[in-house]
């Protein structure tokens, strides 16, 4: 080989080998490079990790908050104990860099802080310490930590997305250079050239392929934790909106509502149970049951302690409207209560604590009580009514007979005097049937406007000498006219009754207040009283400062036969021929009274119209006359009584024990004055309708009525009808000769 040649060879061997050294340097430290790029991905990876697990953490901590789940528990547990690994791992990657160093290190404390901050939170949520986790979120550390930790971990990544810059353009233009210096070459090392840029393409290859595999999977988890936040977010609202609409719906309930835990601590309440209970939240049960006594529904029988609503439920009992009537020992009254209760079970199915809801039952069990009350009242005055009748044609035949010994017997004294005593024990009973038929609302009244004021004026001053100077007697009365339209012979006798029960309350004197006033009575009044109607009256209050009476004495004051007093000082008729009297005038009576404290009735009586009427006159003594009287009277002895005494009278009679009789009389042509009718005759037909049917064919009848009780033939709404004459049994020879020729001189057929 020429010198040239091996100058050339030689040249070309230097340049082999400058090349080779060169390739084999540049593919090293393009080796290097790809290596430094993948270091700073999967740096890249590990802040990505770390990002994840600790906005999994949150996330889990804030799905226990707002569920109360133990998977989200469990899933909390499951990332904190990788969060300190994967902090060691990223520092161990980024080591190589002090300044990224020194960031994560600050990072890791405010991390693991972040962590048992949340921990914290999901430990008191479980022990529902609502103090404990006041008091963390008044700190509100946990949101700026997780803020600063975000932010430090964004410096990191873009520090290392930096590094991966610079570090990918050295990869690239390591391979240039090496590029060129194989095309600059010789044809020699063509085949390294190719090979070594097939290895650099490759590398390329992978490194591009690499990032654009990181970038995908960042993207997809981006989107997954975009995803999720949103769902997060949108079951958060979710539950805000449901919580409010229950807390609203909590709130509003008619309904006491208890949430309690295992040992009887109140942890809920809502405003009615603070109202109806007097129970909030923070007290226990137990402390709460000093202050009240507790009975089962019917209010005597006491409820024992394993009985009550609280244990029973914490017993695991479930149970609807459990009736209890608690007694407070403040001032307050008796609350009759309706209970529902259910056990609340933690996850293990143990009992927690329990819900307990009240439904306050007072006025509604006070309604029916009334209601009751005033059926019974009613069925006592329809029996009255019934046996009425029969013991007033008695007593007219006992009073009539023994009316007419006492005035014959005056020769022989002893005679007379007996004959007196029955005819005084006759007109007792007739006294007590009229105050029963009172109660009973069948005493035929004559209503007319009556100026209240004026009429207690005149009832005081008849009462004082009454009741004795003891008895210290005042008047409140509304000024200026006020009259009702009612019965005043009735009111007086009321008003008598009510004043000697109260003598008889107050043995060592005391006083008597009579009241009134108008008043309006609403619809809620009346709602509480069912035998209401709202709208004006006139009251009239009786008060004394008497001994008072007791509830049970209050509710039974009203029945026929019912006193407090010893036998031989009370008939029991007083109150209930008041009540009668108020009801049969379409009015209302109440009874106010404490024990010790006095009573107070109060009668609301219907308003009259215009000024109040003129009483009539007394009319003169009657006498009798020489007219036919038709007397239909189903009853025997009645029946020739009063004819008998109709002829001692003048009269001429004419008798028929039934309508159908008496109607095939007066068809048949029987001329007669005057029709004498009972209401109830057996035939077919009342004595009213006996009476209408015969004013067909005889115009302008005169007709009087007689009866021992009143009906719905002759009495509406608690007064005779309108041109009605009545003569009521059991009568005297005199009350007969004066309705008779009333009846005869001016006595029309009524409406």
């Amino acid at each position: 080989m020429i010198p040239t040649q091996r100058v050339i060879l030689g040249a070309g061997l230097a340049i082999l080998l400058i090349i080779t050294a060169a390739s084999i340097g540049l593919d090293v430290k393009s080796r290097s490079d790809a290596a430094w790029v993948n270091h700073t991905i999967d740096a890249l990876k590990k802040v990505s990790d770390l990002r994840v697990l600790m906005r999994r953490a949150e996330s889990a901590a804030r799905g226990y908050e707002l569920y109360r789940s133990s998977a989200f528990s469990d899933e909390f547990q499951g990332v904190r104990v990788q969060i300190a690994p994967a902090l060691a791992e990223l520092k161990r990657a980024v080591r190589d860099n002090p300044d990224q160093v020194t960031l994560l290190e600050g990072t890791e404390s405010l991390a693991l802080r972040r962590i048992e901050i949340a921990a914290e939170a999901m430990r008191l949520r479980a022990e529902n310490d609502l103090a404990g986790i006041a008091a963390l979120q008044r700190r509100a550390e946990g949101r700026g930590l997780m803020d600063t930790v975000m932010a430090n971990l964004d410096r990191l990544t873009a520090e290392e997305e930096r590094l991966l810059a610079a570090r990918s353009s050295d990869s690239r233009r390591s391979g240039i250079v090496l590029l060129g210096i194989d095309v600059a070459g010789a044809v020699l090392i063509l085949l390294l050239v190719v090979l070594l840029m097939r290895e650099s393409r490759r590398a390329t290859v992978q490194l591009q392929s690499s990032l654009h595999e990181t970038q995908a999977a960042k993207e997809v988890l981006e989107a997954a934790v975009a995803e999720r936040t949103e769902h997060l977010v949108a079951a958060h609202d979710e539950l805000r909106l449901s919580v409010n609409v229950l807390q609203s719906t909590f709130h509003s309930m008619a309904e006491a509502v208890l949430v309690i835990d295992s040992e009887g601590n109140v942890l809920l309440s809502n405003p009615a149970a603070e109202r109806i209970l007097l129970h909030r939240a923070g007290l226990n049960l137990s402390n709460l049951r000093a202050l009240s006594d507790v009975y089962h529904g019917d209010g005597v029988t006491p409820l024992r302690a394993d009985e009550l609503p609280s244990a029973r439920v914490l017993r695991g009992e479930q149970f609807e409207e459990l009736e209890m009537i608690v007694r407070p020992h403040s001032d307050n009254p008796p609350r009759h209560l309706m209970i529902s209760g259910r056990p609340m079970r933690d996850g293990h199915g143990e009992i927690s604590g329990a819900v307990l809801v009240y439904h306050d039952a007072t006025a509604s069990r006070e309604t029916e009580r009334q209601l009751q009350q005033s059926q019974k009242l009613d069925a006592i005055g329809k029996l009255t009514g019934g046996v009425a009748h029969d013991f007033n044609n008695m007593l007219t035949v006992i009073s009539g007979n023994t009316e007419t010994l006492v005035s014959s017997l005056k020769q022989q004294p002893e005679l007379q005097r007996v004959a007196r005593l029955i005819d005084d024990a006759a007109e007792r009973c007739a006294e007590l049937i009229q105050h029963l038929l009172a109660f009973a609302r069948k005493q035929p009244l004559q209503p007319r406007n009556v100026e209240i004021n004026a009429a207690v004026a005149d009832i005081a001053k008849l009462l004082r000498p009454t009741l004795g100077e003891q008895i210290q007697i005042e008047t409140v009365l509304e000024q200026g006219p006020m009259t009702s339209h009612i019965d005043p012979s009735r009111l007086t006798n009321a008003v008598l009754n009510m004043a000697i029960n109260a003598r008889d309350a107050m043995p060592n004197g005391g006083k008597l207040l009579f009241e009134a006033h108008h008043v309006v009575l609403d619809e809620t009044y009346a709602q509480a009283n069912p035998d209401v109607r709202p709208g004006p009256y006139v009251m009239l209050a009786v008060s004394d400062t008497g001994t008072g009476m007791p509830a049970e004495v209050q509710q039974k004051a009203f029945e026929p036969f019912f006193t407090t007093k010893e036998v031989g000082k009370g008939s029991g008729l007083g109150l209930s021929m008041v009540y009668g009297f108020v009801k049969q005038s379409g009015g209302h009576i109440k009874i106010y009274s404490e024990e010790g404290h006095g009573t107070t009735i109060k009668l609301y009586l219907p308003p009259g119209e215009g000024t109040a009427d003129v009483a009539a006159a007394a009319a003169p003594q009657a006498e009798g006359g020489a007219e036919t009287i038709f007397v239909v009277e189903d009853d025997a002895l009645v029946r020739n009584f009063v004819t008998a005494q109709l002829q001692s009278l003048g009269y001429r009679t004419i008798a028929a024990a039934d309508s159908r009789a008496a109607l095939q009389m007066i068809e048949a042509g029987e001329p007669f004055d005057l029709l004498f009718t009972d209401v109830v005759i057996p035939g077919g037909m009342s004595g009213r309708e006996l009476a209408d049917k015969v004013a067909t064919l005889r115009p302008g009848l005169k007709v009087l009525y007689t009866s021992g009780y009143t009906d719905n033939a002759i009495v509406h709404h608690g007064k005779l009808d309108d041109g009605v004459m009545l003569l009521t049994k059991p009568y005297r020879r005199n009350q007969l000769a004066e309705m008779i020729r009333k009846a005869l001189n001016g006595g029309g057929m009524g409406a």
